[in-house]
């Protein structure tokens, strides 16, 4: 599965267009992360088990949204984009999207 940011996929010619392909996720802090993270805040520092984290909620938001490109008959997905929300304390969403086609 080809995964591009920009509106085709350079040197292909796009044959099919399946319409909006989605993947989300939504992951909560571990309660002993955050007492590590309060003390990073404190002195400063990558927030390293945050950043994998989000790492792994991103893979399985991809993962969820090629499934689907997959399931429609798609070898590849344009304007890929994420964006994340605070769904309550401690829990938020990462969501992927993108358009699916197929392309020659």
């Amino acid at each position: 599965m080809i995964l591009t940011n920009i509106e085709s996929v350079p040197g292909k010619k796009i044959i099919e267009h399946y319409g909006l392909v989605c993947g989300s996720t939504i992951r909560a802090k571990n309660a002993f992360k955050d007492l590590g993270a309060g003390f990073k805040n404190i002195f400063g520092g990558e927030l390293k088990s945050y950043t994998a984290l989000m790492e792994e909620s991103r893979g399985q938001a991809i993962e969820r949204m090629m499934q689907q490109a997959q399931a429609l008959g798609a070898n590849a997905i344009i304007n890929v984009r994420f964006s994340t929300s605070n769904i309550a304390q401690g829990a938020a969403e990462l969501y992927v999207y993108g358009t699916a086609i197929k392309t020659e």
